[in-house]
């Protein structure tokens, strides 16, 4: 095989198996145990990978309130919130955006009761101007990542 595509191959063999060994990923890649070390290790110091985790179902563990917040924050406190935010447990993602508002958060909750805590303590901070919170009702998806084309 030739080495064309092999970072974006290897990646996407290990969307279908994190915990492939790098035997088998060499096989199915059909090079070296050598050559899939190596590039799996410039992937890693070069931030592509950044890390190998299990994907958990926080449903299957209780966590069945899944919430989304909208914030406006006045300008020059937008990063002590994200980062905030970002040190909050239960929120699983933190995004600085365009539009209406200035970001949008998403938590995961063991119920609306604790949902509500979270959220009046955090809108006590003045820099929080204005926010909206949606309940997610059915998770159609969440947590997906995609294989990367592959010229073949």
């Amino acid at each position: 095989m030739t080495y064309e595509n092999l970072d974006a191959k290897l990646v996407n063999e290990l969307l279908g198996n994190g915990r492939a060994s790098l035997r088998s990923l060499a096989e199915e890649l059909d090079v070296s145990v050598t050559t899939v070390s190596n590039h799996l290790r410039d992937l890693e110091e070069e931030g592509v990978i950044r890390g190998y985790t299990p994907i958990v179902d926080y449903g299957a563990l209780g966590y069945d309130v899944t919430a989304i917040l909208q914030l406006k924050v006045e300008g020059d406190a937008l990063p002590e919130i994200t980062e905030r935010l970002r040190e909050e447990r239960q929120m699983i993602s933190v995004y600085e955006v365009t539009g209406d508002y200035d970001v949008i958060a998403v938590g995961k909750f063991l119920d609306t009761d604790g949902m509500n805590d979270q959220i009046k303590k955090l809108l006590t901070d003045e820099n929080i101007r204005e926010s909206n919170t949606a309940v997610v009702l059915n998770a159609v998806t969440e947590n997906e990542q995609f294989e990367l084309d592959v010229d073949e």
